[in-house]
């Protein structure tokens, strides 16, 4: 479950990098999206690091990723985009930390 989270999480990442660009014309938007989201998915792929590294690697970006959006959040004011991606973020991070 926690591998699907993360894949689910990378496509809305890009989806939302896509769409930063397409609507606002965001060069930095989708830059920084699929920046992040190759690096999850190198770490979401198994085999090409260590599962406690990746694991390890995974909270880290998705904790950078918490600070882009909560600071991104802070100058909008608006909630769409970026506070909806801080709650899928927060999510994300949740639900991959939690054993069930």
């Amino acid at each position: 479950m926690q591998e699907a989270v993360l894949w689910i999480y990378i496509v809305l990442l890009v989806v939302g990098g896509l769409v930063g660009f397409l609507r606002a014309g965001s060069r930095a938007s989708l830059i920084s999206s699929v920046a992040f989201a190759a690096a999850l998915v190198l770490c979401a792929i198994p085999g090409i690091f260590d599962a406690h590294f990746r694991h390890g690697a995974v909270n880290v970006l998705l904790a950078a990723l918490l600070v882009v959006f909560a600071v991104r959040l802070g100058k909008t004011r608006k909630f769409i985009p970026a506070g909806l991606m801080l709650a899928l973020t927060l999510l994300t991070l949740a639900l991959r930390n939690i054993r069930f």
